[in-house]
């Protein structure tokens, strides 16, 4: 991958993600980790479709 690349990638999510930065106490995130992938998903996706569930 060279810098044409990462530069296209960098707009591209730039353009269509908003980004959060989140902090949890140590240790947490493996155990988050751990959960999601069990579920076959990102931690990402695991946060986010935990976010939306608790939204409805």
């Amino acid at each position: 991958m060279g810098k044409a690349s990462t530069k296209a990638k960098n707009k591209y999510n730039d353009e269509n993600y908003d980004r959060i930065s989140l902090s949890v106490p140590k240790g947490k995130k493996a155990e988050y980790n751990a959960a999601a992938e069990s579920k076959g998903k990102s931690l990402t996706r695991f946060i986010i479709d935990c976010i939306e569930k608790g939204m409805e």
